[in-house]
């Protein structure tokens, strides 16, 4: 089973703590995050990583290493010179990519089974895609997903509506075929792509019942530290 790690971003939000440091690296309760995450992908069966990085990255690739050390096979894909957005980077990442794999960001933390969600998606073959989706009713963020049944009928950022009270959880299953069709120079961002899909009913509804946790903001820093601080 494979994952793409999406690391390049420039975490602005962050301001002094990522200018000489970049997100993936950052202390969360002693240990970079990137460890921690590779150590949950670890532990769902995950066996190979596609790390996207862009910003800093080399510092990423120099701790991070071939992953043996989290009893992964990690391998790296460049962002390049140009910003071409989240979907972009799965686009230059295409010929390292499985049939089905798994996309997450470089800054989220989920406790689910990322093997559930990958195998959610093996089993259906009329669906393009699987997305993580927790029943959010806008409490840690704003809400941007309407699901009926097992399906996801509608993906939209920045829209007030009380029907979008599910939001995107952090992990996404795909087929790779959803990447080829894109242009080799496409620019463009993974929401616009679930947007699509879900707008085309390809897009299944993998239910998640606990809260997801990111290190964008500093406050997410803390509220992780405090999580695995408490576990770890």
């Amino acid at each position: 089973m494979q994952a793409v790690i999406l690391a390049g971003g420039l975490a602005t939000r962050l301001g002094a703590l990522t200018e000489a440091t970049p997100k993936s690296l950052l202390l969360v309760a002693g240990r970079a995050f990137i460890d921690w995450q590779l150590e949950r992908l670890a532990r769902c069966g995950i066996l190979r990583v596609v790390l996207c990085i862009g910003h800093l990255g080399e510092r990423i690739r120099e701790h991070v290493g071939d992953g043996r050390n989290s009893g992964l096979a990690v391998d790296y894909c460049e962002d390049g010179p140009v910003l071409r957005g989240t979907a972009g980077a799965l686009r230059r990442a295409l010929p390292l990519l499985d049939p089905e794999f798994l996309v997450t960001y470089g800054d989220s933390y989920l406790t689910f089974d990322y093997a559930a969600l990958l195998g959610d998606l093996v089993a259906h073959p009329d669906a393009l895609g699987s997305m993580s989706v927790y029943r959010n009713q806008g409490r840690y963020d704003a809400s941007n997903t309407e699901v009926r049944g097992e399906w996801v009928v509608r993906y939209h950022k920045g829209e007030s509506d009380p029907a979008l009270d599910h939001i995107d959880y952090g992990a996404l299953a795909l087929r790779r075929e959803v990447v080829v069709s894109l242009a080799e120079d496409h620019r463009g961002s993974l929401a616009e792509l679930q947007t699509e899909l879900a707008a085309r009913g390809l897009l299944r509804a993998f239910r998640v019942s606990e809260r997801f946790y990111e290190i964008g903001s500093e406050s997410g820093l803390r509220e992780l530290a405090a999580k695995l601080g408490a576990v770890g």
